[in-house]
C-alpha cells in the first residue's frame, strides 16, 4: 500500500469518527433544545459534521484515484 492510499485510509476513518461524534452530538438533549430554539445546530456540532464529511470525501478520493 502506497503512502497516498494509507493517508486516504486514515482520512476516511477519521472522517467516519468525526461524523459519528457529530451525529451523537445532534441527538443530545441540549443540542436538540438549541436546534429547536434557533433552527440550527451549534457551531461545534457543525464543525464535526462538516469536517467529518470533508475528511471522508478526501480520503475516499485518495483511495480511489490516488497514484498507484
Amino acid at each position: 500500500m502506497g503512502t497516498t492510499k494509507a493517508i486516504g485510509l486514515v482520512l476516511l476513518v477519521l472522517g467516519g469518527v468525526l461524523l459519528y461524534f457529530g451525529y451523537q452530538s445532534t441527538e443530545s438533549l441540549s443540542e436538540q433544545l438549541v436546534e429547536g430554539l434557533t433552527g440550527r445546530y451549534s457551531d461545534a456540532t457543525m464543525q464535526y459534521l462538516i469536517g467529518g464529511a470533508a475528511a471522508a470525501a478526501v480520503g475516499l478520493m485518495l483511495l480511489l484515484f490516488g497514484k498507484r
